[in-house]
Order: structure tokens, then C-alpha cells, then sequence
């Protein structure tokens, strides 16, 4: 695993780097109250062990945590949860119930996820996936209430990035835990105006009407912050909720206009690349092209793949 970094936030909230694939990519929170605790995404089986010392850092133990959230079941955001509940054995695992089955048995997950990567690569990206007790789960419906001893996180449905895909609502620091919701911002990319953001169309159920409605939902609580899993804590939100719906409209512009190509994910990486490149030199952003590239190709690919799902259903 590599070197993690930990920051502590305001409102008792410490982001931790998952240490997946490069410093600042994939983070988990750990919210702490009152001596209770809770871990919202929880990385890969190989960010555990940082996890759990980021407990004990705070003056915590794993007897402590009351709650482990993962936002959805993509395998940088819940790869870690089984191995983080069988730690953590008074907590509760809380997912969306489109996400919990494949929780409490992730055969499915990982016999897909092994297809992509194969098997060195899958058990160097996440190690082993372990199954979780169906009693230790709660499939949490939109606006269901948590307590963690008193401090009330709400659950709000956020399809668009995926159907399986909620947020979190924390009352005491009016912000929103977003997972993939609210877009990707690194901190290693930085413009005039601040971090960079962007839309996360990775496959295989990007659907930009549902999302667009997910940004707007999460809005209506006038939050002050947002925690996005890539990565970490953002404000001055409405100015970010504008770009992110800006420019998720113009990623479906794109991809109408290479609906014809041979090699849509290829026609699209392209585009994405010129469409990113542009809009950060326009926002004052000074890294080098081959930087930005080495940054945000991972995502630009995923992204371009996602579009390419959903122009194959538009075509349905």
C-alpha cells in the first residue's frame, strides 16, 4: 500500500487517503462523535490497516465504530468493507439497497472486476473482497436517518454515476458526502479559481437526466461543503454545483458528435482530453500537458467508456 495522508477536518471529521494507486486519488472520512465513529467509503481490503490507525489516532478503537457507509459499491469506494467490518466488529455496514447483496456476497463483483484486470493486477488494485453477515447490514432507503450518538447523518438516493449510488448528509457540518456524486476534484490539480472539478461518467450506469436531478436534490439542503471521495473536502459549492452541471452537459455533446466512429471510447478519450485541456488553460491552470494527462487519464478513459454505454442505449 502506499504512503497515506491524513487530514483533520473541521467538525470532528479526518479525511484519510485510501492509498489507492497514487497519493491524493481515493479518500475515506471518519467521522468521530461523543466517542463513537463512523467510516464513509472505506477504500480497498489494503487501506484497512491506515483505517483502523487513523482510529487510534483520535483515541479511538474498531470497538468504537458504530457505522461503515460505503456511497456505492464500485470497488475503490467498498472494496475494503468486508475486511473493514470483520475489524470493526460492533458495526453496521449501512448501503443502498441496490448495493447490499453485492456486499453481502461479492462473487459477482469480483468475477467482473477480475475480467478487466486480471488476477495480479485485481489483487494488487484490491486484495481479497470479503463477504459481509446479512444481519450486520442495513439497506438504508432515500431520507433514512443514522445516529451516530446523536449526530443525525441522512441517506438521499443519488442515481446518475450509478443506480446503487446514495449520499450523506452530515447536520452538523452541512455537508454532504458525496462519493462520486458531486464529481472528482484532486488536490494536485489547481487553477486560479481553486481545485478542478469534473464529471465521473465511468460505466456502466451513467445516465446524465438522473444525475443532473442528484446535483440538484443534494442543493436543496444549501450545504456549505461537499466531501468528495477524489478527493477530499470542497466549498464554495454552488459555483462548483454550476460547473459540474455545465460540463456534464457538454460531455453528452461530445459524445453525440462521435456516435458514428468507429472507436467511440478511443474518438471520445480524444475529445475529453482537448475539452479538459482547454477549459483548464482558460482557468489558468499552469501543469504541463503530459502532467495533466498522467493526472487524469485513468479517469478520462473511464469516463469515455461511460459515454460510449450510454450512447449504445440511447441507440436501443
Amino acid at each position: 500500500m502506499l504512503d497515506a495522508d491524513v487530514t483533520q477536518l473541521d467538525f470532528d471529521i479526518v479525511c484519510i487517503d485510501a492509498g489507492y494507486i497514487r497519493p491524493r486519488l481515493a479518500c475515506s472520512y471518519l467521522i468521530a462523535h461523543q466517542g463513537r465513529a463512523a467510516f464513509i467509503d472505506c477504500g480497498t481490503t489494503h487501506s484497512v490497516p491506515h483505517m483502523t490507525e487513523s482510529l487510534k489516532n483520535i483515541g479511538l478503537s474498531t470497538n468504537d465504530v458504530e457505522y461503515i457507509i460505503p456511497t456505492h459499491v464500485h470497488l475503490d469506494h467498498a472494496g475494503g468493507a468486508g475486511s473493514l467490518m470483520q475489524t470493526c466488529s460492533n458495526a453496521t455496514l449501512v448501503a443502498h439497497p441496490k448495493g447490499a447483496r453485492h456486499l453481502i456476497n461479492p462473487q459477482r463483483l469480483v468475477e467482473s472486476a477480475r475480467s478487466v484486470y486480471g488476477e495480479k493486477k485485481f489483487d494488487s488494485l484490491y486484495g481479497e473482497i470479503l463477504p459481509i453477515e446479512e444481519s450486520r447490514v442495513f439497506a438504508a432507503g432515500d431520507k433514512s436517518e443514522i445516529s451516530l450518538n446523536g449526530r443525525k447523518l441522512t441517506i438521499a438516493d443519488t442515481p446518475g454515476h450509478a443506480r446503487h449510488h446514495f449520499c450523506i448528509y452530515d447536520e452538523m457540518s452541512h455537508g454532504w458526502f458525496t462519493g462520486d456524486t458531486f464529481g472528482l476534484s484532486y488536490p494536485d490539480i489547481i487553477t486560479d479559481s481553486g481545485q478542478y472539478l469534473m464529471p465521473t461518467t465511468t460505466p456502466t450506469q451513467f445516465e446524465p437526466e438522473a444525475w443532473q436531478k442528484s446535483i440538484d436534490r443534494l442543493l436543496e439542503t444549501d450545504p456549505k461543503r461537499m466531501f468528495l471521495t477524489h478527493y477530499g473536502m470542497i466549498e464554495g459549492v454552488e459555483i462548483y454545483a454550476e460547473k459540474l452541471s455545465r460540463d456534464l452537459k457538454a460531455y453528452c455533446e461530445l459524445a453525440l458528435t462521435v456516435k458514428d466512429e468507429e472507436n467511440q471510447v478511443q474518438a471520445l478519450c480524444n475529445e475529453i482530453t482537448n475539452f479538459t485541456i482547454n477549459d483548464l488553460r482558460q482557468m489558468g491552470c499552469m501543469l504541463a500537458e503530459p502532467e495533466i494527462e498522467k493526472l487524469l487519464s485513468m479517469d478520462i478513459n473511464l469516463n469515455a467508456q461511460g459515454l460510449e454505454g450510454w450512447l449504445k442505449r440511447l441507440a436501443t
